[in-house]
């Protein structure tokens, strides 16, 4: 209910339920926006044989990256492999089930999962080996190709800010995959770096209504850059 507290004391609560075998989608996108205290929750708890929804899977020691040495995650559904030397060398000696996709369209894909939609065309992927063994149509002398929707067991969201009953609000880039996954989880689980009380945000500022989301805990975070770039000419004229 949009109206319930949703707010829990502690990882172990926010995570509760959690087994092994689930789906589990995941917001971020590379090291932006990811629920990192989530998925440390998820390393504890030691879950395997996991079916993980992601644009990727973070780096070899930070995001779900830290979840590829314990082999928790059995198969991942994602966009690319990204800077993660663990996932890459995973997929290619066949240890790790990977489902490249294209991003619009894992985006798509969360998106109507979470709008009770089963399946939608798109043009991506066709002619592609994205489209093998997919149905397949021509609409205004286009070919499009069948794509199903995705939900989650458990949906795991980073937000800036949040009332008790869940509203969420995103900050800048950090938004990304995570509107989308929060709605396709039969649980959805958001960590967030401040909670305000019900009435204290805009509602014109409201990204996520909390009807999606079932529970909230605030959290610190380190927010670790995938690659840093510095300015050197400014360093060396000693501007900061």
């Amino acid at each position: 209910m949009a109206g319930f507290d949703k707010v829990v004391s502690s990882y172990e609560q926010a995570m509760a339920g959690l087994e092994d075998n689930m789906t589990v989608i995941a917001g971020g996108f590379g090291l932006c926006g990811i629920p990192e205290n989530l998925i440390a929750e998820i390393k504890r708890k030691k879950t395997k044989g996991l079916t993980l929804v992601s644009n990727n899977c973070g780096v070899d020691d930070f995001g779900l990256g830290v979840l590829l040495g314990d082999r928790q995650i059995k198969k991942i559904i994602a966009s690319y492999v990204g800077e993660n030397a663990e996932f890459e060398r995973q997929m290619m000696s066949g240890e790790l089930e990977v489902e490249l996709t294209p991003q619009g369209t894992l985006a798509e894909k969360m998106r109507a999962g979470g709008a009770g939609i089963p399946a939608f065309y798109t043009a991506t992927g066709y002619g592609t080996p994205v489209a093998e063994g997919k149905e397949s149509r021509e609409f205004d002398g286009r070919h499009y190709i069948l794509e199903e929707s995705i939900k989650g067991d458990f949906a795991i969201v980073k937000a800036w800010k949040a009332d008790r009953y869940g509203n969420l609000v995103f900050r800048k880039t950090a938004r990304n995959f995570n509107p989308m996954a929060a709605t396709a989880g039969k649980i959805t689980v958001v960590e967030v770096e401040e909670i305000v009380e019900p009435g204290q945000l805009d509602p014109d500022q409201i990204h996520t209504p909390g009807i999606y989301v079932d529970r909230l805990i605030q959290g610190s975070f380190e927010k670790r850059i995938e690659q840093r770039t510095i300015n050197q000419s400014a360093t060396t004229n000693g501007d900061k």
